[in-house]
């Protein structure tokens, strides 16, 4: 086979994808897009506005609060889940049965649903029967009992233990993955030369997988800028919009105040920042590498 037909095997067989990609994800997007310069309720007639929607989005303090809530969701997942997904698939990449066992356990979140989630952390955080006050007050901590999902000062640093506990398995399963992948004679080679525990981990499996942690990081970034059902669930994005996300303030503006226009132009605003998160994490794990590359070779 010349490579004319390789390139046209390849393009055919990529074309259903892009296909159905454009049509449910490019050009949902630019129609968004293009609402944003209406005022349209969802029915009738849909007056052009111009950018007033983008301006008021600008200057609305809902929108700031919720992108603030947003970089905490994001600084939560890239700084929580990688680390935490990372020491414990260090630990568990093996296979004895206790092992499978606890990535099992640590992966089972992710085979629920994330509505199911969310009540089951309603329950944990309930002031009067749920389990985290109870236990408190069993430990004699009873002064430490709070309104978990009411108080609108801690509210939104109560989602991110139920954040970590349902994606972290996701991490998991790919750090194992790419843990496995590392042939066994780099270890060999690593014990033969004296590197052991951590300097082995910083000089010889962190490098060889960090194509796999900037994937993480893209993921998680990507992920914590659209989330979305876990939050509904629990708050609302209340109380006073302590917990409202991006995508909850779009939601609640498009559907629960019929401004489809408006919420228009805040999911076209998502897009745009989300694309700038995951540049901005690109080029700096990609400086960082180079850098690296750049002390190895004068090395």
């Amino acid at each position: 086979m010349n490579t004319l037909n390789v390139r046209r095997f390849v393009i055919f067989g990529l074309l259903p994808a892009v296909v159905i990609y454009t049509l449910f994800v490019f050009v949902p997007v630019i129609w968004s897009a293009y609402y944003g310069f209406f005022d349209w309720k969802g029915i009738g007639e849909a007056k052009f506005i111009g950018l007033k929607n983008y301006l008021e989005v600008i200057n609305d303090p809902v929108f700031w609060r919720a992108l603030k809530n947003n970089v905490i969701f994001v600084l939560a997942s890239v700084l929580g889940q990688v680390p935490l997904a990372l020491v414990l698939a260090i630990v568990l990449y093996k296979s004895n049965w206790l092992q499978r066992f606890l990535r099992s356990a640590i992966f089972m979140p992710m085979v629920l649903s994330s509505v199911i989630i969310g009540m089951i952390w309603q329950y944990i955080y309930h002031p009067q029967i749920g389990i985290l006050n109870f236990l408190l007050d069993a430990l004699g901590l009873g002064s430490w009992k709070l309104q978990w999902l009411s108080d609108d000062k801690i509210a939104i640093f109560s989602l991110i233990p139920p954040l970590l506990w349902s994606f972290v398995g996701l991490y998991l399963i790919i750090f194992i993955s790419a843990l496995q992948n590392i042939p066994g004679e780099i270890h060999d080679a690593a014990l033969i030369d004296g590197a052991s525990g951590a300097r082995k981990l910083v000089s010889i499996t962190l490098p060889m997988i960090w194509s796999t942690v900037q994937v993480a990081i893209i993921l998680c970034i990507s992920g914590s800028l659209k989330s979305f059902d876990l939050v509904y669930v629990m708050t609302k994005g209340g109380p006073a919009h302590s917990t409202e996300l991006l995508a909850t303030y779009m939601y609640n503006s498009t559907f629960s105040s019929y401004r489809y226009g408006y919420g228009s132009a805040i999911s076209t605003s998502i897009i745009l920042i989300s694309l700038l998160f995951i540049g901005t994490s690109q080029w700096l794990t990609s400086r960082k590498s180079k850098q690296e590359a750049k002390g190895g070779g004068h090395a």
